[in-house]
């Protein structure tokens, strides 16, 4: 078999940085939807927690006034 050419050498790195590109853009594409996914998941979380945040304040605001004193600082438990 001779020895490959210059042209077939180049070819053939050509040939392989396509594949390697094509390669590429699926892992990017496959990364772009992961990211897209993943933002999806953290708005949710933070709407959820923006939603627990406020169900607590209108739970603290219900409270009477020094109700929300944790009975252990108050001092009235003498063991």
């Amino acid at each position: 078999m001779a020895e490959p050419t210059s042209l077939d050498q180049i070819a053939e790195r050509v040939e392989r940085l396509l594949v390697r590109h094509e390669e590429l853009q699926r892992t990017n594409q496959l990364l772009h939807q992961q990211v897209l996914s993943l933002q999806g998941e953290r708005d949710s979380l933070k709407s959820r927690l923006n939603a627990a945040r406020a169900r607590i304040d209108a739970l603290l605001d219900r409270l009477p006034p020094g109700a929300a004193q944790h009975p252990a600082n108050r001092g009235d438990d003498a063991a």
